[in-house]
């Protein structure tokens, strides 16, 4: 039986957090449903009579969509989740009818960008495990890679992913029809560079000029590039770790490790720094002269450690879930730490590099900014392309081990920068990242009043998208396949933080983790019941602080979960009940100070239930062992005894 707690301190005065997170809640329920007005067919499919070019465009179709299942998890309206399933299912025949999916699940093409087109269909296995259809498609698109698998996408002997672009229908060779030839009339690649450096008669950009120049360094990348396995081909662990997570079968978990261990051998060979590509025959650089860099995005080209970082950290993420142990996390510390001791602190971030106006818009620096910069790429001439530390896989190793080390890696980090890391910046990227600073700053204790202005801040990014929506034409031109995620109006960074207690899923195939998942006990679903506010204000190793307020006039009953999937174990729980002397004689007109008393009591289980009757709140003090229980999708609907 799960341990009931009911919260008795009434609540006096409402802070502004709890006020603007329910706002924010109610607006976002209006904006999806415009946006659906707008840009989507009764199928399901999006508004689109345009052409698909080349290999690319399945994951921008998804994408339009990607975080919606988030919301409904966080407390969104409860047909959010059924949208989120019509348009996942739209969108596949959509995409099915282009020649871009089979069987459901993409063609082939590479993780960097099938990373990006997974959170949707993520999302919703994690809002509704008892989804039959779901669950199986989990499991056969992680069978895709499966050592048994017809596709032949994965080699046993190898331990490789055969090829860069797979999928659905095995390895797709090469690395697409865009680059057949690599010339210098694609002026959008030029600050990029050249992919390969060692191709005959080019040494340099303006070289793709002369004859023959182009094909033959176009037919280099299709034969080196596009065979044998490559970093960001970790992210493919999602798709195994997201299957064994419906009901732990070790056909998928054997795998994933066996994977990654593959790339962590490479990486202790390469003095700790995970090397980019394997050639068919298991051995790094066989394509590439011996360089342990050169793959599809890869450390060389195109954006090194921006595509690297995160594919790495997903997979450390994944085995820390399949095993509740944390060795594997030296795979992202191996990669970082190499670059850290590259860096530079410099200004004039905006003009540096081939990711530079990017990192200007999110820091609001300008030249004069001086920031620790480090090498986001290595070629043949060392390292080179300087940016910002990209704080989200950091601040993901700390998050997950709480070790000192890790958070001494972020505070060196904090200590180089003249950019103010309590500033809650105003800007929006498709990602829903960026200001890990801010909330890092705010667990630390300085930064208070984080909550209030970061979702003000969600509350501006919304209502700017509602704008946008409303000026918009109700389809893209021609080619224009990012039109809707740009346009997309839901935002879950912020609410993420400050519900789960933790950073926003890693973009590119990362699963959605967290300290603690809030569910409504009476309607039996994930997220905040209606009219209740909830804020993690203090994460430590083996604590956590969580404040729950019911704003309404009705009671709720919320369900607290330990970890994202059940993992962690609530051990005992202190909080504030209200005095004994409330409310009160009722013979006397005066009304009682509303003054507190600390309880405490045992839990021992991975859920613990509290009943918030009409404006009460609670503060819960909770003792946590984390990584002790076997991590799967939670359901919430799996018993009636929370129910009045």
């Amino acid at each position: 039986m799960t341990r009931r707690i009911h919260a008795s301190a009434p609540l006096r005065e409402v802070p502004q957090w709890a006020v603007l997170q329910r706002e924010l809640l109610t607006l976002q329920d209006a904006a999806w449903r415009l946006f659906i007005q707008r840009f989507c067919e009764t199928d399901g499919r999006l508004r689109y009579r345009g052409r698909m070019y080349g290999r690319d465009g399945a994951d921008d179709f998804y994408e339009a969509f990607f975080n919606w299942p988030a919301l409904y998890r966080l407390g969104g309206s409860d047909d959010l989740l059924e949208a989120a399933k019509h348009h996942w299912e739209g969108v596949t025949r959509q995409l099915t009818e282009y020649g871009f999916v089979h069987d459901e699940y993409e063609v082939g093409y590479d993780w960097f960008h099938q990373g990006e087109s997974l959170p949707l269909f993520l999302g919703i296995c994690a809002a509704d495990p008892s989804d039959g259809a779901f669950r199986d498609r989990a499991r056969r698109f992680a069978g895709f890679y499966l050592p048994d698998s017809p596709t032949g996408n994965y080699d046993a002997a190898t331990r490789t992913i055969v090829a860069p672009h797979t999928g659905s229908r095995g390895p797709r060779w090469g690395v697409g029809e865009d680059w057949e030839s690599y010339g210098a009339d694609q002026d959008g690649m030029r600050i990029y560079g050249l992919p390969l450096h060692d191709v005959d008669g080019v040494d340099s950009w303006d070289d793709l000029r002369a004859d023959g120049a182009a094909s033959r360094m176009g037919r280099a990348m299709q034969e080196r590039m596009g065979r044998g396995d490559t970093a960001v081909n970790l992210a493919a662990t999602t798709l195994a770790t997201n299957a064994w997570l419906y009901d732990n079968d070790a056909r998928f978990s054997e795998w994933v490790l066996e994977y990654i261990d593959a790339w962590r051998e490479r990486a202790a060979r390469n003095d700790g720094l995970l090397p980019d590509n394997v050639g068919p025959g298991g051995t790094v650089g066989e394509l590439h002269d011996g360089a342990w860099y050169g793959g599809h995005y890869g450390w060389t080209w195109p954006h090194g450690l921006y595509t690297i970082g995160p594919a790495a950290t997903v997979a450390a993420q994944n085995a820390a879930l399949l095993t509740g142990d944390l060795e594997r996390l030296d795979l992202v510390r191996g990669l970082f730490d190499a670059v850290l001791a590259h860096g530079q602190v410099l200004d004039d971030i905006g003009r540096r590099g081939s990711l530079g106006p990017g990192w200007a818009d999110r820091l609001h620096a300008d030249e004069r900014t001086r920031e620790l910069l480090v090498p986001y790429r290595h070629g043949p001439g060392g390292w080179f392309d300087f940016h910002p530390v990209p704080l989200q896989p950091l601040l993901w190793l700390a998050w997950i081990s709480q070790a000192p080390a890790d958070q001494e890696r972020l505070d060196r980090i904090r200590a180089s920068s003249t950019v103010d890391w309590t500033a809650v910046h105003w800007f929006h990227d498709k990602e829903e990242q960026g200001h890990e600073a801010p909330w890092s700053e705010y667990l630390a204790g300085r930064n208070p009043d984080y909550p209030e202005r970061a979702l003000r801040l969600a509350i501006a990014q919304v209502l700017r998208r509602i704008a946008l929506i409303e000026e918009a034409p109700a389809e893209p031109d021609d080619g224009d396949i990012h039109f809707w995620q740009r346009l997309n109006p839901v935002v879950t960074e912020v609410l993420t933080q400050l519900v789960f207690g933790a950073p926003p899923a890693l973009y590119y195939g990362g699963l959605t983790h967290a300290r603690v998942i809030v569910g409504d006990a009476v309607r039996g679903r994930p997220g905040l019941p209606e009219d209740v506010a909830a804020l993690v204000s203090g994460i430590e190793s083996s604590r956590l602080t969580v404040e729950l307020m019911n704003l309404g006039a009705r009671t709720r009953v919320v369900t607290l979960v330990a970890g994202a999937f059940g993992e962690d174990r609530f051990d005992t729980v202190a909080y504030d009940a209200g005095s004994p002397g409330y409310p009160g004689d009722p013979h006397r007109y005066a009304i009682p100070d509303a003054s507190v008393v600390s309880r405490r009591e045992d839990v021992g289980d991975a859920r613990l239930t509290v009943e918030l009757p009409a404006r009460t709140r609670i503060r819960l003090d909770l003792d946590i062992t984390r990584r002790v229980r076997a991590a799967r999708h939670q359901h919430f609907n799996r018993s009636d005894e929370e129910k009045p």
